[in-house]
């Protein structure tokens, strides 16, 4: 494991000699937390100036944890558990957005919506313990080991608080080691297609287009989480939510599916497990076309009453399926399609993980459910398969695939597909030295220099390019290439988001009713763990 990450990490050592790190953006004006129009407090993802007369933030943290940790073998039956796929009609929404509809019992049924505060438990709470960014996973509660491990560390007592030294406690970080067991029913076996090889075809690539002159990038609001727009933790249980991941269903509809998704019990600052409603992925839907007022959710796949359920189930077990990742999502007909990655685990290293494998799931009845398909399937052999990562986007005859390898730390490679074989990995030519090829994945060129996460690729036909934004972590930066093709030559990089103005933001997926000057994307912040809406602006047709 540690050769096979070795390439990454070293191309993003030299990733950053050749591009060193901006200097850091002033941070913007103190500015009170944003209330929506219910009275609601959401979240700022700006980095911001203290309040005026605020004491100044202490230099140490209050407690430090040191994780040991502890090996825990843990049966995993196989086949596991058959996905729920129980969905209610949840019906529509109060016409009063302000009103609950699913208020607290004993509460009023009438009242209005209840301010989250913003910073509740921010002094106390750990730091992240889940995720691509986090130092650890989070493993089953401690065992009897963490009684010593306490006892050692003085019974984590309160420190020195004169000298503001730390308190410090030692607890157990559970590394399961997974046993197969027999589990319930296999599902059935899906009907293998047709092996088919479709014959080398060269394609090569134009010359790129100017990069296009950025005039504005604005924070438009709040999608997700308390105090949002759309109050998805009070109508679905999505307190805390990522990605954003959105294509057009149908004329007049889009669909955004999210990542790990927690309900109550989350706290600002941490992403959390089991004890905090964790669904691996959610999907809402949406029919506003004025973008500048922002990106509403109007409904969600329910499992029941106020409750965004699970597409794609996953194990929820570290150093087996830890959790289930949608990358894109395109519609051909009346059939949805997602693309995923199925996380082994999370890295100690910031912007790393490692994934059993991508894939591809769809469904037939508008969302509702999903199937994962047993044969579009691209395994990770030793960590290091070129399309684990997928940006898929239909396109004339064909579907195109961008990937990346699993990580934040790999290069962009790029496959093809006819629209009605998509299903059939046999029928997939990559793109290799100027030819479309019927080739093993890993042979695919790059077709960027650098590195890049998280890509979000799309063709805008009112002005004839392609758009491609990714987060590039050697330049700190969301940033937007276009091309003539899909196989470039690409524009040189235009920030959108500097990570230094957006503590810790990612992502960055296009809005498929952007145009060629007007692109709004969504980013996901860490420590707040939600969903932004952005709109960037552009001198001409870039």
């Amino acid at each position: 494991m540690r050769k096979a990450s070795t390439p990454g990490v070293f191309g993003l050592v030299v990733a950053c000699a050749l591009h060193p790190a901006p200097a850091a953006a002033a941070p913007a004006p103190w500015a009170p937390p944003p209330v929506n129009a219910c009275g609601e407090t959401g979240f700022d993802p700006r980095a911001r100036l203290p309040e005026p007369g605020s004491p100044p933030p202490p230099l140490l943290p209050p407690h430090i944890d040191i994780q040991i940790p502890v090996p825990q073998l843990v049966p995993v039956p196989i086949p596991g558990p058959a996905p729920d796929n129980e969905r209610i009609d949840p019906g529509p929404l109060p016409t009063d957005p302000c009103r609950n509809p699913c208020p607290e019992p004993g509460s009023d049924p009438d009242n209005q919506a209840t301010t989250t505060d913003p910073e509740l438990g921010s002094d106390e709470t750990p730091l992240p313990s889940y995720g691509p960014d986090a130092p650890a996973d989070p493993g089953p509660p401690p065992d009897p080991l963490h009684g010593l491990l306490t006892s050692l560390s003085g019974g984590g007592s309160n420190g020195n608080s004169v000298l503001n030294i730390p308190s410090i406690s030692f607890s157990p970080d559970i590394e399961p080691i997974p046993i197969p067991v027999p589990g319930g029913v296999a599902p059935p076996p899906q009907p293998a297609p047709e092996p088919v090889v479709h014959p080398a075809e060269p394609g090569p690539a134009v010359a790129p287009l100017p990069a296009p002159q950025l005039d504005s990038v604005h924070l438009v609001n709040q999608v997700t989480g308390p105090g949002s727009i759309n109050r998805t933790d009070v109508r679905w249980q999505v307190n805390a939510t990522d990605l954003g991941i959105m294509w057009q269903t149908k004329p007049g509809e889009i669909a955004t599916v999210f990542g790990d998704t927690f309900g109550k019990g989350w706290q600002v600052n941490t992403v959390g497990g089991p004890d905090e409603d964790w669904r691996s992925n959610v999907l809402g839907y949406s029919t506003q076309t004025d973008l500048s007022k922002g990106l509403t959710i109007e409904r969600m796949v329910q499992d029941s009453k106020c409750h965004a359920a699970e597409l794609l189930d996953s194990r929820k077990l570290k150093n087996f399926e830890t959790t289930v990742i949608p990358t894109s999502g395109f519609a051909l007909g009346n059939r949805q399609y997602l693309s995923y990655m199925s996380i082994n685990k999370w890295s100690r290293i910031p912007g790393m993980w490692w994934t059993n494998r991508g894939g591809l799931a769809y469904s037939d009845d508008d969302g509702q459910t999903w199937v994962k398909s047993q044969h579009a399937v691209w395994d990770n052999m030793f960590g290091l398969d070129r399309f684990q990562v997928a940006a898929m986007v239909p396109h004339g005859a064909y579907v195109y695939m961008f990937g990346t390898p699993n990580g934040r730390v790999g290069n962009i490679g790029l496959a093809r597909v006819p629209t009605a074989e998509v299903l059939n990995k046999t029928a997939y030519q990559y793109w290799v030295n100027g030819t479309w090829a019927p080739t093993a994945e890993n042979s695919a060129s790059p077709i960027l220099p650098g590195i890049a996460g998280e890509l979000s690729v799309r063709y805008d036909e009112s002005s004839g390019h392609w758009q491609m934004v990714y987060l590039d972590p050697a330049a700190h930066s969301i940033v937007l290439r276009i091309a003539d093709e899909p196989q470039g030559n690409w524009s040189d990089e235009v920030p959108l988001v500097d990570t230094n103005d957006y503590p810790k933001s990612y992502g960055g997926f296009i809005h498929p009713w952007s145009t060629g000057n007007d692109i709004y994307f969504t980013i996901s912040a860490w420590d707040t763990y939600n969903v932004y809406f952005m709109r960037a602006t552009f001198a001409g047709d870039p």
